[in-house]
């Protein structure tokens, strides 16, 4: 579908945002499970009518408050909810959908590249994996989890910190991330694949010692340094220029 252009003169502010988002990926080429949890705050006391983009994907189900949910209009380009009867200025919604990464051509949303399953959400991708307020206006701090084929996808990276991850007894493993910034759906990443890795180290001014990890393609390695040494010379002008 061909992006519509977007023109300053029609901005307005949302009548809601997102402040937290936990993310769930079961991840199969064929058959990817996402389950998102947002927390929602009403910014317009008098709304009753949100309106969520999503596109591309099976819409298997919502609840709000953890009750299943019946009073939206779906359509092509997204979800639109009643809220009549939602008197709350807080509400979690929990949407799951179903995604065909190794069928998604697009190159925007979830979709497979070589062997490897990536994201590519900017400036308006995220519609493509599950029902959201796809803005740059709204900003939410993201939690996610992802479980794939150990064999197959040994590394599963996201946003933010790794947290948490351990092993699966069907072959799986999963991986959770926390991002502690909140930031707009277009930044939102996730890659599973194998990869070779450089690992370095940064020392801070303040003596905190920050690990590096430079993800590249099998046989690429030999590449990666510049990279990883210009990322270092950045950081380094960032302390001395903004402290």
């Amino acid at each position: 579908m061909q992006a519509k252009a977007k023109y300053r003169k029609d901005y307005k502010t949302p009548d809601f945002t997102v402040t937290d988002i936990s993310l769930d990926f079961q991840l199969h080429p064929q058959k990817t499970v996402v389950t998102a949890i947002s927390r929602y705050q009403r910014l317009n006391p008098a709304a009753t009518t949100l309106r969520l983009d999503g596109q591309g994907f099976q819409f298997a189900s919502i609840k709000l408050n953890e009750r299943h949910f019946l009073a939206y209009q779906q359509d092509g380009e997204g979800l639109t909810l009643d809220l009549s009867d939602i008197e709350a200025q807080q509400f979690t919604l929990e949407i799951v959908t179903k995604l065909v990464p190794a069928e998604n051509t697009s190159l925007q949303g979830l979709y497979q590249s070589g062997e490897s399953i990536c994201t590519q959400c900017e400036a308006e991708g995220f519609r493509q994996i599950t029902y959201m307020l796809d803005r740059p206006d709204v900003l939410a701090r993201y939690t996610t989890k992802i479980s794939a084929d150990k064999n197959k996808y040994p590394y599963l990276l996201s946003n933010g910190n790794r947290i948490a991850g351990g092993d699966l007894e069907d072959g799986r493993h999963w991986v959770e991330w926390q991002d502690p910034f909140p930031k707009p759906s277009y930044l939102f990443a996730l890659v599973a694949g194998d990869f070779d890795l450089l690992q370095d180290s940064f020392i801070t001014k303040s003596g905190r010692h920050v690990a590096l990890e430079l993800y590249v393609d099998r046989g690429n390695l030999d590449r990666a340094d510049w990279a990883m040494q210009s990322l270092k010379k950045a950081m380094k002008w960032d302390e001395e220029r903004f402290n």
